[in-house]
């Protein structure tokens, strides 16, 4: 024996158990209703309530216009990037930062030529699509040339970019990752 079905043959439930209206219906629906009601989430609930905001939610595009919180802050409290970590130079390697991305191994021998001999230039790239990472590392004849070409061109504008330049880690000296 089949149970019945108690709905009506037109009539369709979705899962909450309410019935869906037709498409005429909801084109009405649509006209009638000016404006959907606007959620408003946990978040912007808690900071009404304390008083740091308008409870009302708003749009992807003027979330982006707005400033940044860290901007209301003031100047002692805001988070500033760490200066890149300088490593004492105790080899003729160097490690190069803040390179631009259009600069080649040759315009970096060039450069470092200007302080003393250079043995190698190598500017590290990104393994599929061959574009720099925006780094690289010197190889200079003497440990006192690499020295000299740290203490010359550190803070140096080179291609629009303020080079960072300092003594090269060794191998050991990482910190593993997981």
């Amino acid at each position: 024996m089949k149970p019945t079905d108690t709905r009506s043959r037109g009539a369709r439930r979705n899962h909450g158990g309410r019935r869906r209206p037709h498409h005429r219906d909801s084109d009405k629906r649509r006209e009638e209703r000016a404006e959907p009601p606007k959620k408003i989430s946990f978040w912007h609930r808690f900071l009404a309530f304390f008083g740091a905001g308008p409870a009302k939610k708003t749009s992807r595009s003027q979330r982006s216009e707005r400033p940044r919180p860290q901007a209301d802050r003031p100047e002692s409290d805001r988070r500033r990037p760490a200066p890149p970590e300088r490593v004492a130079v105790t080899s003729p390697k160097l490690y190069i930062g803040n390179l631009n991305y259009d600069a080649t191994e040759s315009d970096l021998s060039e450069l470092f030529n200007g302080v003393g001999k250079v043995r190698n230039a190598e500017i590290v790239t990104h393994k599929d699509t061959y574009r720099s990472k925006g780094f690289g590392f010197v190889t200079m004849m003497t440990t006192d040339e690499a020295v000299r070409a740290v203490a010359t061109l550190h803070d140096k504008d080179f291609m629009g970019r303020k080079l960072v330049v300092s003594g090269s880690r060794s191998e050991g000296a990482r910190d593993p990752r997981v």
